[in-house]
């Protein structure tokens, strides 16, 4: 049942993240899961805690950081090209 609710909350997580960053026309559902754990982990290494915390609304908050700090190191790295 952790897969499903991390899948979920990952996906809600991204997708808050691309709105934040105006990407979310670029993004599928897919990308957003994807952004939305890896932010979460990403904040989980830059501000502590284990990435088996419960959800909580500062996990969830430190999570949309990680994605949004994600976001915009992809937005350094592809800035340049064609859109």
């Amino acid at each position: 049942m952790g897969i499903i609710i991390w899948l979920i909350v990952g996906g809600i997580v991204g997708w808050l993240a691309s709105l934040i960053m105006r990407r979310d026309a670029q993004q599928g559902i897919l990308l957003n899961i994807v952004v939305g754990i890896v932010g979460a982990v990403l904040a989980g290494w830059i501000f502590g805690g284990g990435i088996n915390e419960a959800i909580t609304i500062r996990t969830f908050l430190f999570s949309i950081v990680g994605a949004v700090i994600l976001l915009a190191i992809v937005n350094l790295f592809t800035r340049g090209r064609v859109r």
